[in-house]
């Protein structure tokens, strides 16, 4: 009996064996072109900027000397002031540029310590600086926080502070 079963083994197994043959080669295809390279999403149309609008500094002045916390109380005027994330014609929110040129024009404003973000609506904030002296710029963002077209932005003006 047990031979009976070895030979059947054996055999099932010459048979399977016998049906494995080497693939046909396959024809070879035209290589596909290169792909073309993803077009970048279009950026977001810029909010057009209120005609006349000004964004100044009412607290501190250019020069001052100041302590921490600052106090900054921002100037706004031809334009009104809206949250972030709220479409209203001829508004904006504050951003508080430190220590930094201007950010790029057609995308959101960073958030980091040199981008500070008002996107609550504010019109003045407390805010930490490290002691020295320091160039600070308020720039208006719309409500995806890229800034209007064109740029609604504050003269540059410097704080020294102090221990």
């Amino acid at each position: 009996m047990r031979i009976g079963i070895t030979l059947a083994l054996a055999s099932s197994l010459v048979l399977v064996g016998c049906g494995d043959q080497a693939p046909e080669p396959e024809s070879e295809a035209p290589a596909p072109a290169a792909a073309e390279p993803a077009a970048a999403p279009p950026a977001p149309l810029r909010t057009p900027a209120p005609e006349n609008a000004v964004l100044y500094f009412i607290a501190p002045a250019d020069g001052d000397e100041v302590t921490n916390p600052v106090n900054i109380v921002f100037g706004l005027s031809g334009a009104g002031v809206a949250p972030a994330g709220i479409i209203f014609p001829d508004t904006g929110h504050h951003h508080m540029l430190v220590d930094t040129g201007m950010p790029p024009e057609d995308i959101p404003i960073p958030e980091d310590a040199n981008h500070l973000h008002f996107g609550l609506g504010q019109s003045e904030a407390m805010v930490e600086l490290p002691p020295g002296e320091h160039a600070l710029q308020l720039l208006l963002g719309d409500h995806l926080h890229i800034p209007h077209d064109p740029p609604v932005a504050s003269e540059i003006i410097t704080v020294t502070v102090v221990e």
